[in-house]
């Protein structure tokens, strides 16, 4: 196993500065509804967020683009300073530029063979008053509209008796997503709209299965708040426009197709 670095909140904030003098040299501007849902800012201990048992949740971000949650970890920064803890693929954290960074930044890998201690050590750093970030739909939603989620959000929110903030990002697909890469030209004066939904609460008695369609609903009509007033005006066929408003993008059934295509491919690429 190659040396890591232990977490460091220092290390932390410079790649949120990094991220934030990224967005000012392209210009590009964040809007940003329902920051009443989020968590009211707690006061600081010298430089850090004083992390208080039982101020923890979930954030669980859609997930259309490569960049949707840097611009989610700058909104939790600029409101409460929070320093939000991801879960992380064993494939990451083994990388031998991003696995450094994995660690030092104290996030959550899952492992190849099981994801129980991760899951474990995350339902900890809730209950201790850290902020655990998901993306539900494991994987870019190719038809820009979400997709079925996996469960863990709900899981772990109602075993450590925190809330799920769902957070929905609209528009930084367009910066860089899945066949679509980088252009600086394209993120120039770029608009990202985020809705904030109201925090979702989950009984422990309640069916993970239906908690998860009920965040999948409220995710999606995030994404249908920041549509109906993006600055920007597609053409018609717009390729970061969803099929059932006239984009570009696959449709759910096609969607659906390519995924279970690609399935296969990535299994067979997968270490151990």
């Amino acid at each position: 196993m190659p040396w890591r670095p232990a977490p460091n909140d220092r290390f932390y904030r410079v790649i949120v500065r990094t991220g934030l003098a990224l967005r000012q040299l392209f210009r590009i501007r964040v809007i940003v509804s329902g920051r009443e849902h989020l968590p009211a800012p707690e006061p600081l201990n010298g430089s850090s967020r004083r992390v208080t048992p039982g101020r923890g949740a979930v954030v669980a971000i859609t997930h259309f683009g490569y960049l949707d949650f840097a611009f989610a970890e700058l909104l939790l920064w600029w409101h409460t300073r929070a320093q939000m803890r991801f879960l992380i693929t064993q494939g990451a954290a083994d990388h031998w530029f991003a696995g450094p960074a994995v660690s030092a930044a104290g996030h959550v890998v899952v492992g190849y063979d099981t994801g129980s201690h991760a899951y474990d050590a995350a339902v900890q750093k809730l209950r201790d008053g850290e902020y655990i970030a998901i993306l539900p739909e494991a994987g870019v939603s190719r038809s820009f509209t979400v997709r079925e989620c996996k469960t863990g959000a709900v899981r772990m929110a109602a075993e450590a008796g925190v809330p799920v903030i769902p957070l929905s990002v609209w528009g930084s697909h367009r910066l860089m997503t899945r066949r679509h890469g980088f252009s600086p030209a394209r993120a120039w004066r770029s608009p990202v709209r985020i809705h904030v939904s109201e925090p979702l609460t989950v009984d422990p008695a309640e069916d993970a299965q239906a908690a998860t369609a009920r965040l999948r609903k409220i995710l999606q009509a995030g994404i249908d708040a920041g549509i109906a007033d993006f600055p920007l005006k597609p053409a018609p066929g717009a390729w970061w426009m969803p099929a059932l408003l006239g984009g570009g993008a696959p449709t759910e059934e096609e969607r659906q197709r390519l995924d279970d295509a690609e399935g296969p491919r990535r299994a067979g690429g997968r270490r151990r």
